[in-house]
């Protein structure tokens, strides 16, 4: 017999008693404020999926000995949900998010779940919580689902219970400014057969500790190299490009493989495609190690580097510490006051004008 998958068509809506005052844009931060509401949709081995439900925003009830809590059963997502100068709301590319989500689930045993009738739930809380989306441009609502084993069972072996559940939160620019990197070649944040391509809660815990570390030196993020050759992998949670002229004289975009250390980030895909569609110079996705960028700085071909993810879009580098020493990074040599490279810049407009539906595209998907 079949079990029920997820059915947006049941989906109950209990509206909050005590609705909250929205923050002045000027005053949000990112991932500090929430909305009146969550999306909440059970599963269990024995009877699938249950109505999903939309009710008050507050904790959510689990067991001490639920999968969640004692072995990191626990996927997440990261989107956003965007106003237009017509009022109209708009996601950006969420069925990226959710294939995402769904293949980060499967890898630690998580029930499949329908995508489709998902993505509708979703829609539905945005539309009850949408007038805490804000309506100047660079500000948004980050949509965050989470995806949890909840059955209580100190076995290791799969959780037979799970949770799907999605809150909101307006946010501000991530990063109004150029960034400052500590490559980092003693710690790694993925390695090869691990779950770097994957977006688990148990990738983040650890690689916190180093990042408060080279935050108190005065840097804002980790580079994160990988062996004995130095591959240039990520930076924080991000993707990271350089755009160069190359060892062969072409102007070139590159920005690490999908070598299943990498995540597969939708805004990295974004602009990889974005640049592409352009046909102005080379784009790739290869591997770089960071003597070559050492070598590229030293002959003057580096001509910016960028990180790129949801929360932020893009933030221009401007500096790395590399092995005892402060490598200064081209942002804009027309402009020592400049926020963004020229190219960082380009493709930071382009994607905020597709978020925002002021230039149409299949990304932007209509809820409002």
């Amino acid at each position: 017999m079949t079990k029920p998958d997820i059915d947006a068509s049941k989906l109950t809506i209990t509206l909050t008693q005590t609705p909250k005052e929205l923050l002045d844009q000027s005053e949000l931060k990112f991932g500090k404020y929430f909305t009146d509401h969550m999306l909440c949709i059970k599963y269990t081995e024995e009877n699938g999926w249950e109505a999903p439900e939309i009710k008050p925003y507050g904790p959510l009830a689990i067991d001490p000995a639920a999968f969640a809590l004692n072995y990191s059963v626990q996927a997440f997502e990261g989107t956003k949900a965007y106003r237009a100068a017509d009022g109209t709301i708009n996601l950006f590319r969420p069925e990226k998010n959710l294939q995402r989500l769904a293949s980060s689930s499967q890898r630690i045993m998580l029930p499949e779940f329908d995508q489709e009738q998902f993505l509708e739930c979703i829609k539905e809380l945005v539309k009850v919580d949408q007038r805490f989306v804000p309506n100047d441009y660079g500000y948004s609502m980050y949509v965050r689902p989470n995806f949890i084993g909840t059955e209580p069972n100190l076995n290791l072996v799969y959780s037979r219970e799970a949770l799907l559940y999605v809150y909101l939160s307006p946010v501000g620019p991530y990063f109004p400014r150029t960034v400052k990197l500590f490559a980092n070649a003693i710690e790694a944040r993925a390695w090869p057969g691990g779950v770097g391509s994957f977006k688990l809660g148990g990738n983040y815990a650890p690689s916190m500790r180093p990042a408060m570390d080279v935050v108190s030196k005065g840097y804002d993020q980790i580079l994160w190299l990988l062996g004995d050759d130095h591959y240039v992998t990520e930076v924080g949670t991000m993707n990271f490009f350089i755009f160069w002229v190359n060892a062969d004289g072409e102007k070139e975009l590159v920005t690490a493989p999908l070598d299943g250390i990498i995540l597969p980030g939708v805004t990295r895909d974004s602009l990889l495609a974005l640049a592409r569609q352009w046909g102005e110079f080379k784009v790739s996705e290869r591997k770089i190690t960071m003597p070559e960028v050492v070598t590229a700085l030293e002959e003057g071909r580096v001509l910016e580097a960028f990180g790129a993810g949801t929360a932020c879009i893009v933030c221009s580098v401007s500096e790395v510490f590399y092995e005892g020493q402060n490598l200064a990074i081209p942002v804009d040599p027309t402009d020592p006051d400049a926020v963004y490279g020229p190219l960082t810049k380009r493709l930071r407009a382009e994607l905020l004008d597709i978020q925002y539906a002021k230039t149409p595209s299949p990304w932007s998907v209509p809820i409002v």
